[in-house]
């Protein structure tokens, strides 16, 4: 069976994190062996170190914790392949599944049209440099994110009511750029706004956990749980099929007329899972191999 790799607690390191200690022991129930990742080493420059609990020779392994970065899921990646351990997703496939660059060609008949451009942190683009990427997005309001995030809760930072207006469209994107500060990841992202159905002002999403290109579950947003979701999936299966990542998700909304769009792609290792699903399936998917 396949090990799957968790974070450690920080305070009790020879634990899982809580977060992820209901699904530790549910792969354990399941028969399958779990190890421990130091994710503040990991991301504080000691893959080494991070990779030091993981028993030598454990063989093929998922990482299911907090995110890293591209640069640091390939540095976790390299330390455990030292020690005899293959994660399943590679760097490149991270990195594909993990920024939108990477997902948004297999997506794009499926998700709202998309521009974007390399940005260093706290690096605020120049005016005609935004209209002209944004010149190419239908007319309209739109949004801003990194390659990752956005920051959909605060709209000054996030909304953008007309791409023609570039002064409005360099203030917001200063705005989200200052925010994320050295969190900034890959660049700035600019999106056509599409109206989604939902309540109080939010979109109701789905999320869907793709394994080796089969959907073994589909349930709310976790950010909205409890939500009822049955989206149509037409045309999804193609697009994680061609993305060519062995463990994703894909989170949906319905456009107000009725049409199913992805939203957002991410790579299942760092992906919240909603409360109240039962992840057994998931978890299953990934370890009887």
């Amino acid at each position: 069976m396949t090990a799957v790799l968790y974070c450690a607690d920080m305070l009790a390191p020879r634990r899982p994190d809580e977060h992820f200690a209901a699904e530790a022991a549910l792969v354990v129930g399941l028969g399958a062996r779990t190890a421990l990742v130091d994710h503040d080493a990991l991301t504080g420059g000691a893959p080494g170190r991070a990779a030091a609990r993981v028993p030598a020779d454990l063989g093929p392994a998922w990482y299911r914790g907090w995110m890293t970065t591209g640069e640091q899921y390939a540095a976790l990646h390299r330390a455990l392949a030292d020690r005899g351990v293959h994660l399943e997703t590679s760097p490149e496939q991270y990195r594909t599944a993990h920024e939108l660059p990477g997902w948004y060609r297999a997506f794009a008949a499926l998700t709202p049209a998309t521009r974007w451009m390399p940005l260093a942190p706290n690096e605020v683009p120049d005016r005609d440099a935004l209209a002209a990427m944004a010149g190419e997005l239908p007319g309209g309001p739109g949004m801003v994110k990194d390659y990752v995030k956005s920051r959909k809760g605060e709209l000054e930072a996030f909304f953008v009511a007309d791409l023609a207006d570039a002064d409005a469209l360099r203030s917001t994107a200063a705005c989200f750029i200052e925010r994320q500060g050295a969190d900034l990841a890959g660049g700035l992202v600019v999106r056509a706004f599409e109206e989604f159905i939902g309540t109080g002002g939010r979109a109701a999403e789905a999320r869907v956990w793709w394994v080796r290109g089969e959907p073994v579950v589909i349930g709310p947003h976790p950010d909205q749980p409890g939500t009822v979701v049955e989206p149509d999936l037409a045309g999804v299966a193609e697009a994680v099929a061609a993305l060519g990542c062995p463990f994703v998700t894909t989170d949906l909304a319905q456009r107000a007329d009725g049409t199913w769009r992805v939203v957002e792609a991410g790579d299942g290792q760092v992906s919240d899972f909603p409360r109240g699903v039962d992840p057994e399936p998931l978890l299953r998917a990934l370890t009887e191999r």
